[in-house]
């Protein structure tokens, strides 16, 4: 029986352009640590870093420790005097992006993962934790979703793993105490979200803003737009699921 739902967050629960997001989100944080060094030179390092951190299977350190390690020894600078500018980026600037992304909430979003907690229901938004909490608390603001008792919401100081890797969702299981056979993924990424399955935990793949990553891709259990999403949650068909 499911009793505990993952969503991911961007293109899922909150629409917007995620090339745009990125596009806009490097161009701000470059243009922020100007002062400090040369905004191509540290994008570049913020790139390389993440991607360490995404290939990262160290469960020993967080997704956090693993991005600032390699920063830290692929660049020269003094990182201890960059970390408060970051930290005023992420209250100050990131919440800027709004304006130019214009996210679209969805009202049912909201209504739909409420109503799943009322019930009893344990809700993680399982968004690939590359970002900071600050960062994922705004862009869950941007879908008035950021006052809800969620279970779990991953972000890089809390794990150790990104997806597509299926450690990313091991990792979830054991944190909130749950089978895959007691799990939903829900998700838009054919290969990041729809990894899931291969722990045995059931999909449904939302179309509005599909990403298809080709060679990685997984078929889902179930798929269909958010409307249909909404539909098939609230008829609680998927509490007798379970593979």
């Amino acid at each position: 029986m499911i009793d505990t739902l993952l969503f991911d967050l961007d293109g899922t629960l909150v629409h917007f352009g995620y090339d745009e997001f990125l596009q806009a989100y490097l161009q701000a944080i470059g243009a922020k640590v100007a002062s400090f060094v040369d905004p191509k030179k540290f994008v570049k390092q913020l790139l390389a870093s993440t991607t360490a951190m995404l290939n990262s299977l160290d469960p020993s350190r967080s997704n956090e420790e693993v991005f600032w390690d390699h920063f830290r020894q692929s660049i020269d600078l003094d990182v201890d005097k960059l970390l408060p500018v970051l930290d005023d980026f992420y209250v100050r600037d990131f919440p800027k992006l709004q304006q130019i992304l214009k996210p679209t909430p969805l009202p049912q979003a909201r209504s739909l993962v409420a109503g799943l907690l009322a019930e009893g229901y344990q809700v993680v938004i399982a968004t690939n934790p590359v970002f900071p909490r600050v960062a994922i608390e705004e862009r869950l603001r941007w879908g008035n979703l950021h006052d809800l008792p969620y279970t779990l919401v991953t972000t890089y100081e809390n794990s150790t793993y990104c997806k597509p890797h299926v450690e990313y969702y091991q990792e979830i299981l054991k944190k909130v105490d749950r089978s895959p056979r007691q799990c939903m993924m829900i998700g838009n990424n054919t290969c990041e979200d729809l990894v899931a399955a291969d722990l045995g935990i059931v999909t449904y793949l939302v179309e509005d803003c599909l990403l298809d990553d080709g060679p990685f891709y997984r078929t889902p259990h179930f798929r269909g737009t958010f409307r249909d999403l909404v539909a098939f949650v609230e008829s609680r068909q998927f509490a007798k699921l379970g593979l």
